[in-house]
């Protein structure tokens, strides 16, 4: 088996490495959606209902893609792959609790500076 080499950290001022994630056309539309209805209104905090739900399902999009795809893909056992779909789902369901009681207590400002952050990951 032969193993990629250990990458070299970048030189002083470059810029620093990201990972993305794909996520469907729908998702992808329903968070363009809410980031335009939250920085074009008046008064966003009428939408952190709508956008606390796409963090949540972002972030359900991001463990999948970060940890139980590359699982499948390394062909971990049945068993395995079982066991790591109920604790992710476990961890999804305290991870979105979490995320929805953070985000319904935002200010307008605070939602804005969430929907750049997010529109930032998206480039």
């Amino acid at each position: 088996m032969v193993r990629p080499s250990a990458s070299k950290p970048p030189p002083p001022g470059a810029v620093p490495a990201s990972l993305r994630f794909h996520c469907s056309g729908e998702l992808n539309r329903r968070t363009c959606a809410a980031l335009d209805r939250i920085e074009r209104s008046t008064d966003p905090v009428q939408h952190r209902e709508a956008l606390a739900e796409v963090v949540v399902a972002l972030t359900a999009c991001g463990l999948d893609a970060y940890f139980m795809e590359p699982l499948k893909k390394a062909k971990a056992g049945f068993v395995t792959q079982q066991s790591a779909s109920l604790g992710m789902a476990g961890a999804r369901k305290l991870m979105g609790s979490v995320i929805r009681s953070i985000i319904v207590r935002m200010d307008g400002p605070q939602l804005v500076s969430v929907c750049g952050s997010i529109r930032e990951f998206m480039r």
